[in-house]
């Protein structure tokens, strides 16, 4: 009898890595510089009960990084999202961040940050997130550098066709109160979100300097270099009502 082979599927909703494949109940990637740090944050997590990110299950006989697939589904673009939906993604973060308090790989920061906690590292079941996955970016730092970038892609954002600004604030207070954030790191949200959006901005244009390696194309670059600052804008042309919601 013939052994049956799982099918590889390419997995293609990353914007970073290449070579991303699912294959049965796994998802296999490319090593890179960043593998032993992720393998020993998942484990972390893991010992820690957050449920909420792919298992590290070592590498396949390719050498590639091999993790548990999490089920559901990821979302391809950015849009509106409701209040539940924004408030489960705040109180997932928290208890992925206080999952890594005091261990030693967040040194002497407050947390380990995933920093790169948009919607499209999410994974939705029944319409809400549960999980976040592609930690390859994840550092040591503070909170708000997460907080900050969430805030921005899950509530806030430019097109002419997203909900009023006042409607956008709403939702950072909803994001940031379900995070539980304090008051002083609130008092200065806005400044988070916009270097955020900065720190975007140059990483994209680091990608078309070509010092990074990226699958993109080049128009696509330079529409993510100019979204971002366009959003940098917006948030900046509207720092007083974002600022008086999170109060």
């Amino acid at each position: 009898m013939s052994e049956i082979v799982d099918e590889v599927v390419p997995m293609r909703g990353g914007r970073i890595t290449r070579g991303v494949v699912r294959i049965g109940d796994t998802v296999r990637r490319p090593a890179s510089a960043a593998s032993p740090f992720v393998a020993s944050l998942l484990d972390l997590l893991e010992s820690r009960g957050f449920t909420g990110a792919p298992r590290y299950l070592g590498r396949d006989q390719t050498g590639r990084d091999t993790f548990s697939y999490v089920p559901g589904w990821v979302p391809p673009k950015f849009r509106p999202w409701t209040d539940a939906q924004v408030a489960a993604a705040g109180a997932l973060a928290r208890a992925m961040h206080n999952a890594t308090r005091g261990s030693d790989l967040a040194g002497q920061h407050q947390v380990v940050c995933h920093n790169d906690l948009g919607p499209n590292n999410a994974v939705f079941q029944d319409d809400m997130p549960v999980a976040f996955i592609d930690f390859d970016m994840a550092a040591p730092g503070s909170p708000l550098e997460d907080v900050g970038y969430m805030t921005w892609l899950w509530c806030v954002s430019s097109k002419a066709g997203a909900p009023p600004v006042d409607v956008q604030a709403t939702q950072v207070r909803v994001l940031v109160d379900a995070y539980g954030l304090t008051c002083p790191e609130r008092a200065v949200l806005v400044d988070a979100m916009l270097e955020r959006q900065a720190r975007n901005a140059r990483f994209w244009a680091e990608v078309q300097a070509g010092s990074k390696a990226v699958e993109a194309t080049a128009q696509q670059i330079s529409d993510r270099i100019a979204w971002s600052w366009r959003e940098h804008e917006h948030t900046a042309e509207h720092r007083k009502v974002f600022e008086d919601a999170v109060k």
